[in-house]
């Protein structure tokens, strides 16, 4: 995978141009992308105006210690859920400071599918101030680790993007 892949790069910097205009700052928690999205983001210059930090909590442990998710919340539903995504997000969001977190937890394979968890589900979550909360899933399938990669940024992009569009700066 690429950082300087054409696509995800006037993708990022449309989100930041679109972020900076909204006066927003945010944060990223990624597990399976191992920090691509911070990368993707941070390859565009003048990203510090609004991309603040970026959390890699590729083990359960990272994200229990980096960003609060509960221990029972990994053990019952693991670290590939909807509910850990959604805990990864509010954890960051909580722990940077910012006005919007996004989280992507998922089985980029070629290994690591069990059942009704196939290489390829992603869950991202997207979290805001005032308790707002948005969710994700998708299913790329099995088409290899660095598409898997690569398709979740864009979707994390683009949530961002969906967000950034419908919100207003924080006072």
């Amino acid at each position: 995978m690429r950082v300087d892949d054409g696509e995800l790069i006037a993708q990022a910097q449309a989100l930041l141009d679109l972020f900076r205009k909204s006066k927003l700052k945010i944060a990223a928690a990624e597990s399976c992308t191992g920090g691509l999205l911070a990368a993707t983001l941070t390859a565009v210059p003048g990203a510090s105006d609004v991309f603040d930090r970026g959390y890699v909590t590729y083990s359960n442990e990272s994200k229990q210690a980096m960003l609060g998710v509960p221990a029972a919340t990994l053990e019952r539903c693991g670290a590939v859920s909807r509910e850990t995504a959604e805990a990864m997000a509010r954890g960051a969001l909580d722990r940077a400071g910012v006005d919007a977190a996004i989280s992507i937890t998922g089985i980029a394979g070629p290994d690591g599918a069990m059942p009704g968890k196939p290489v390829g589900l992603v869950h991202f979550a997207v979290a805001v101030h005032g308790g707002r909360l948005l969710h994700e899933e998708r299913r790329f399938g099995n088409i290899g680790r660095a598409e898997v990669r690569r398709a979740s940024v864009l979707t994390a992009l683009t949530m961002l993007r969906d967000l950034a569009e419908s919100c207003s700066p924080r006072s």
